[in-house]
């Protein structure tokens, strides 16, 4: 998984046992799936449980070996790679060709994700391209959304005054848009080494296989998102409710996983097998009158429980 590209196909498989065999451990009675294992990824902020999803991790792995040669040019699998596959170019520049080893197709997956966080710092400047580098620190969109025009200069050195050595700020101001200013100006100029590239979701700009997911989910999220005209309800409310909160909270790990069935409403309750046209017993059946929510809760603090509940406004008493 670290070296080589697993295909999307597999890694949906292996997603799909894991998750059979998650729920199969929760209701030994009935393997339903309650959640989707979109939600069952996202971190525990999100309202998820951080299972990984395989193939973005797949990805961030591989992503790895491609910042190792993104930031050793000079290493001997560098110089081979470099010399067989990009002899004119940066790696950050190489496209697969026919011929080429699974490897480095492999790798080449990986270097699809680093062009989504990697942002230049500034040194002297002379190899950032103003118009088609990153080089903004700003979340997602890390290249100057002003228009070139006619603007005749191209590289970051250009605005940068020799003699003081910081921002010509009237070039600045007469060059970008208000936004692109106000952050322009405030990134520091290092003095006497060359420009070099850096992690932007990570403080210290050094790489990470945990960051690299991270940016990995999200990008699929957003791409998930714009594919959908409209999102449900029940995910904006996640969105809303402080997950952090909940986990945080002094209890048994089995009472913090009971809270978080219940706040994401994936308890096997009547109301949820009607929906998924499980049948079920009449009103007078015994078995029906002690439900899985009333066995749990017998012989449990339930004021305790209850008082838990209203700090997270999950309780109806404490509802407006």
């Amino acid at each position: 998984m670290a070296c080589f590209d697993i295909t999307k196909g597999l890694c949906e498989e292996l997603n799909t046992m894991i998750n059979m065999y998650r729920w199969s451990q929760v209701d030994k009675e009935n393997k339903v799936h309650w959640i989707s294992w979109e939600k069952l990824t996202r971190g525990n902020k999100s309202g998820g449980l951080r299972f990984r999803e395989l193939y973005a991790f797949n990805l961030a792995m591989l992503a790895r070996q491609a910042w190792r040669l993104i930031q050793n040019p000079s290493s001997l699998c560098a110089q081979v790679l470099s010399a067989r596959y990009y002899p004119n170019g940066s790696i950050l520049e190489a496209i697969p060709t026919r011929g080429i080893s699974y490897t480095w197709r492999s790798i080449l997956k990986g270097v699809e994700l680093p062009k989504k966080g990697i942002i230049w710092r500034i040194g002297t400047g002379e190899h950032i391209n103003i118009w088609e580098d990153p080089w903004i620190p700003r979340n997602n969109a890390r290249k100057v959304i002003s228009h070139k025009g006619n603007y005749l200069i191209t590289r970051v050195s250009e605005l940068i005054n020799p003699m003081t050595n910081s921002w010509d700020e009237d070039l600045v101001k007469q060059t970008f848009v208000p936004e692109d200013v106000r952050i322009i100006l405030q990134i520091p100029i290092q003095e006497h080494i060359d420009d070099f590239i850096a992690w932007h979701f990570n403080k210290k700009g050094t790489f990470s296989v945990k960051s690299a997911y991270r940016v990995a989910i999200q990008s699929a999220a957003r791409e998930s998102r714009t594919r959908l005209t409209s999102s449900s309800s029940a995910d904006e409310g996640q969105g809303e409710f402080d997950w952090q909160k909940l986990w945080s909270l002094p209890l048994p790990n089995k009472v913090l996983h009971f809270l978080w069935r219940l706040s994401t409403n994936s308890l096997p309750v009547r109301a949820k097998l009607q929906m998924r046209g499980t049948p079920i017993p009449a009103a007078g059946d015994s078995s029906l009158e002690m439900s899985k929510v009333g066995r749990w809760l017998q012989g449990q603090s339930i004021w305790y429980i209850s008082q838990m509940l209203c700090m997270l406004k999950l309780w109806p008493c404490c509802m407006p």
